[in-house]
């Protein structure tokens, strides 16, 4: 029981948590910058009962890891490994929000407005959904940091069954919007996330 005070323990909750609050720290620190306040609420934070569940399942594994089976904690090139991929999807996602200042929401548009423009510049002219790409990244990185197995494995899945849900829906409207534009910035670009065209 001693692990669960180890240094371990210790540095990978510490780097988990961080990860945490400066994702979505950030996340709403940009949506204000780019959208103003009255255009922002908590929503921008980007926590839903679906992602606390994840968050919580993967502390519990991890405690119960840790416990039973501290060796499994103590593989740092995999922890390393996790925490490289944190940095690198946290540095595409943030970069994708920037690039694409104003025309990046959270929450899909269903309605054209007048300063929504196409954004295939910067990043987007190598995938099409960098915020996707990264947060893909940076959530399943967040397990392999903790050298959880079960929360990697459910992670990818979850997370990737998400996006082939949401990127069909969000191109949809895309489409409507920007017309043939989008249509050949999709053929020549991929979307970002692993297996969706």
């Amino acid at each position: 029981m001693t692990e669960i005070f180890s240094y371990t323990a210790y540095r990978q909750l510490s780097q988990m948590f961080l990860a945490i609050l400066f994702f979505h720290g950030s996340e709403y620190i940009l949506a204000l910058s780019s959208h103003g306040r009255p255009n922002v609420t908590l929503n921008s934070l980007l926590i839903s009962k679906n992602y606390l569940f994840a968050m919580i399942f993967s502390l519990l594994e991890y405690f119960i890891e840790i416990a039973l089976f501290p060796g499994l904690k103590e593989l740092w090139w995999v922890s390393n490994l996790g925490l490289g991929m944190v940095i690198i999807g946290e540095i595409i996602r943030k970069t994708a929000i920037i690039t694409a200042g104003q025309a990046f929401t959270h929450l899909i548009r269903v309605r054209h407005v007048d300063h929504h423009e196409l954004i295939t510049h910067g990043i987007y002219g190598f995938v099409r959904h960098p915020g996707y790409c990264g947060f893909f990244i940076w959530s399943v990185g967040t397990q392999i940091m903790l050298c959880n197995p079960v929360s990697t494995i459910a992670f990818v899945v979850v997370v990737w069954r998400f996006f082939v849900q949401r990127i069909p829906y969000e191109e949809y409207y895309l489409r409507q919007f920007f017309g043939l534009q989008y249509v050949e910035y999709a053929q020549r670009v991929p979307s970002g996330v692993p297996f969706v065209s």
